[in-house]
Parts: structure tokens; C-alpha cells; sequence
């Protein structure tokens, strides 16, 4: 089968490698689409952390197709069946898990492979995180489950309320969804935060109360304004820069919450202000990854489109084009979240 090898930083081959054989409790799948994600982006450009991705192996994480083939000891699923899975399965006896912290599994089994002809499911995926897809939900809609499980857990844990005013620094997939969800938590009011005024455009068109564009007004007094000078109640950083970590800190009012989301890189540090901490009392909280109920939860969000995330689909494209698909995404104002359809 094709498959786009990761090798190294910026190094990514379209090869001919051997379709994976299924076991026993295992699942072969022939993806129909694979989406690009942030993290696929910061994995190509600087790396990232060992425990989730081995190199060299095949890329991408998000995506959705049809059974090809079932492992023998298996009732379900069945051949020709429209699946998705999560890239990550718990063990449920570790101590975060026996603690209720599945996304924080000692033992946790990631599944790398996305952008590919087929994907193998490990047995232990099969059991606890994988999901029939509905007829009426695109394969491309469908592989978006994974992100959005992400930001479910996100703003669970930042525990955004009714009538609540949201902060989020970003407007890229990730800081897209959040403003999705946020909107139908019932935030009162959702400020959209970036560089790109065509991002910001994007973000008001899904619905955005206020943008701001960092580079031409000062964030922090604009927040201030919109919010009679108080701040928001709670702020997303959604980028995942040691520079936006700080900056998220700027933005919350007393009392308020600060989820620092996005992933930065290794070995990197960010100052707080101890006094703001203290007598502030700001909760500054971050979030990784789901739980499968997360995922479960997301891909039923998704079918009922109480969250619609089509538009956030900006372009499809070939597995022999992904070379130029990532380039795009590092240097188009337009694009979101490009479908790479094997």
C-alpha cells in the first residue's frame, strides 16, 4: 500500500510499504479520508515528545474509513462497516486510569498511520475506542472526531458556564473548535484572538462576538474593554507557544480560569505573575488529550451537528499530494483543515 513516512523534521516520503496483517481482536481498515491536524503540523516542523511518536512511521492520526478485514475472536465490527478510532486506548488498570484519568494512562497505546491506504487497529483500540459512523456524517467529518474529543475534555476541565465570556487565543482548527463549543456550552460572549485578519474574518462567519487582531491592538486592554475593564472568565490558549501562555494570563479577570491547551515545545518554560495568582485567585489549568468517552461523545456531537465542523474542511487532496498540503497550511491565510483523501 502507499503511506506518507515520517522520517524525521520536514521529512515526510511517499512510499510503498507492506499493508499491515491483522490478529487476533485486531482490525484492518481502508481509510477513506485522513485530516491534517495542529499537532501533525508541529510534529512535521519541530518534533515532539517520544512517548507519543516513534520515528519513523507512518503519519497522521485523524481519520475515518471502512472495515477491510477482522481478526479472528471478534462479534464486532463487521466487514464493510463505516468506523473511526481514536489515536490512543487506555489500559483502565494503571493508577490514573483506576483514578478516572484515562487520558493520562501510564501504559496508553497510540496509533500513528492515518495518511495511508489501510490502517491497523490494535485489539485494545478495538474494545475501547472505536465508533460505528453514522451514514448521514462524511468520512472527512467523521475523522474530525479526534481534535474535537481533545477540546471536549478541554473545556470540561476549564468548566465554562452560561453566560460565561470566552477568551481564545487562536483561530486555527483547534481555537475554531473551542469556539464551536464554547458557543453551545451558552458562552454569552466568544472573543476570537490572532495575527490573521482572513482567520479572524473565518471566525466571525462561525460565530465570533469580537476578534482581535494581536499584532495591530493590544489584546489585554481590548478584552478589558469588551468586559468593562474586568477580563474574561475564561481564557483558551489555543496555540501552544510559551509567548501565548503568558499572554493568556493578561486576559482573565479575577477569579477566572486560564486553560492553557495548546502543546509547546519541549524543555520550555513560561512565568507567572505570583501576586495575580495569589490574590487574584486565577486558576491556570491545562488539558491533554481525551478520554474514549470524550471521543464517543464528540463523534455524537458531530452526527446531530449540534456541532457542525464541515466548514471548518477548507480543501481535499490526494495521499501524493501531502507534501504540498502541509506547505499550505504553513503559508495560506485560507486553509483550516485540508481532507487527504487516500
Amino acid at each position: 500500500m502507499k503511506a506518507a513516512m515520517l522520517y524525521g523534521i520536514k521529512d515526510l516520503r511517499i512510499e510503498d510499504v507492506p499493508k499491515p496483517e491483522v490478529g487476533a481482536g485486531e482490525v484492518l481498515v481502508k481509510v477513506k479520508a485522513a485530516t491534517t491536524c495542529g499537532t501533525d503540523l508541529k510534529i512535521f516542523q519541530r518534533g515532539y515528545v517520544e512517548k507519543v511518536i516513534k520515528l519513523p512511521t507512518v503519519f497522521g492520526h485523524e481519520w475515518a474509513g471502512e472495515v477491510a478485514e477482522v481478526g479472528s475472536g471478534l462479534e464486532w465490527p463487521h466487514k464493510g462497516m463505516r468506523v473511526r478510532a481514536g489515536n490512543s486506548a487506555p489500559c483502565l488498570r494503571c493508577v490514573m486510569c483506576q483514578k478516572g484519568k484515562y487520558n493520562l494512562c501510564e501504559n496508553m497505546i497510540w496509533l500513528w498511520g492515518a495518511y495511508a491506504e489501510y490502517i491497523k487497529v490494535p485489539a485494545r483500540m478495538v474494545l475501547v475506542n472505536m465508533q460505528e459512523i453514522p451514514l448521514h456524517v462524511s468520512y472527512e467529518e467523521a475523522a474530525i472526531t479526534e481534535p474535537l474529543a481533545c477540546v471536549l475534555h478541554g473545556v470540561e476541565e476549564a468548566r465554562v458556564k452560561l453566560g460565561d465570556t470566552v477568551a481564545i487565543i487562536g483561530a486555527g482548527p483547534i481555537g475554531l473548535l473551542h469556539l464551536l463549543t464554547v458557543k453551545k456550552l451558552g458562552a454569552e460572549k466568544a472573543i476570537i484572538i490572532d495575527l490573521v485578519d482572513e482567520r479572524l474574518s473565518f471566525a466571525e462567519k462561525l460565530g465570533a462576538d469580537e476578534t482581535i487582531n494581536a499584532g495591530k491592538e493590544d489584546a489585554a486592554e481590548k478584552v478589558r474593554k469588551i468586559t468593562s475593564g474586568y477580563g474574561a472568565d475564561v481564557v483558551i490558549e489555543a496555540i501552544g507557544l510559551p509567548k501565548t501562555w503568558e499572554q493568556a494570563l493578561t486576559l482573565v479577570r479575577k477569579g477566572g480560569t486560564v486553560l492553557e491547551f495548546g502543546g509547546c515545545p519541549p524543555g520550555t518554560e513560561i512565568k507567572v505573575n505570583t501576586e495575580m495568582l495569589h490574590y487574584g485567585e486565577i486558576t491556570v489549568l491545562g488539558a491533554f488529550h481525551a478520554t474514549p468517552l470524550h471521543f464517543r461523545k464528540a463523534l455524537r456531537l458531530i452526527a446531530s451537528r449540534i456541532i457542525d465542523v464541515k466548514p471548518l474542511i477548507t480543501r481535499k487532496m490526494r495521499l501524493d499530494e501531502i507534501k504540498e498540503a502541509f506547505q499550505m497550511l504553513v503559508t495560506s491565510k485560507n486553509e483550516i483543515k485540508i481532507a487527504i483523501i487516500p
